[in-house]
């Protein structure tokens, strides 16, 4: 998958072809002036592949102890002059 990229004006001129064109073959479009790239435009994943994000992590955590003891000994920390 190669990727496009398109100058501003050619974009602003293309807008509406260029978003059915994306939708249809799911490739980003690079956005350039001057030459040098200022915004890719890309597809919206899938609702079936986006998974939200509260909760996602639940039942990972293999470990757990106080979260409020500190986290070494008061010795470990003796400062000198």
């Amino acid at each position: 998958m190669s990727a496009k990229t398109i100058a501003a004006a050619q974009f602003k001129a293309e807008c509406l072809r260029l978003i059915e064109q994306m939708n249809r073959d799911h490739e980003p479009v690079t956005i350039t002036r001057r030459g040098k790239p200022v915004a890719v435009l890309t597809p919206v994943p899938d609702e079936a592949s986006a998974r939200p994000l509260i909760g996602a992590l639940r039942g990972t955590v293999t470990r757990y102890d106080d979260p409020f003891a500190p986290a070494t000994d008061a010795a470990d920390w003796i400062a000198t002059q």
